[in-house]
């Protein structure tokens, strides 16, 4: 028997295609997503192999007014998520299981609508929060 400890190294670089330019990447603020309220294969790629879920950066985000968690943006919602906070900036990793997972919201930026992983229109400036300026928009 060969017990020896095995040392893997993953290089991954970030896949931003929606970012114009790195304006505002100093402005990021910390949050914590609420992972009940993602949907696996629309918001988030699920777990295979040894690979955790990764949530797909540029994702639209809202705040949960009675828990202060962070979730998908919905035009249609009534629980604080109607209100655009701003985009997910990174791809995040999140074990299976998990309920609540730290991430970067981008709130300040030049972004091309377009290029986002979901459909995205923005909000009127009244149903908004962050301070990103938007290109192509559908």
């Amino acid at each position: 028997m060969d017990i020896q400890p095995i040392t893997t190294t993953e290089t991954v670089t970030a896949s931003r295609p929606w970012l114009l330019s790195l304006y505002g990447s100093e402005t990021n603020k910390t949050v914590t997503l609420d992972l009940s309220k993602f949907t696996s294969g629309t918001h988030y790629t699920p777990a295979a192999n040894t690979l955790p879920n990764l949530l797909k950066s540029g994702l639209p985000l809202g705040k949960i007014t009675a828990s202060g968690l962070y979730a998908p943006y919905n035009a249609s919602g009534s629980d604080g998520t109607e209100v655009f906070a701003g985009l997910l900036d990174t791809e995040t990793a999140f074990n299976t299981g998990s309920t609540k997972c730290g991430a970067a919201l981008r709130i300040i930026g030049d972004v091309d609508a377009s290029k986002l992983p979901v459909a995205f229109t923005p909000p009127a400036a009244a149903s908004r929060t962050d301070s990103i300026h938007f290109s192509n928009v559908a």
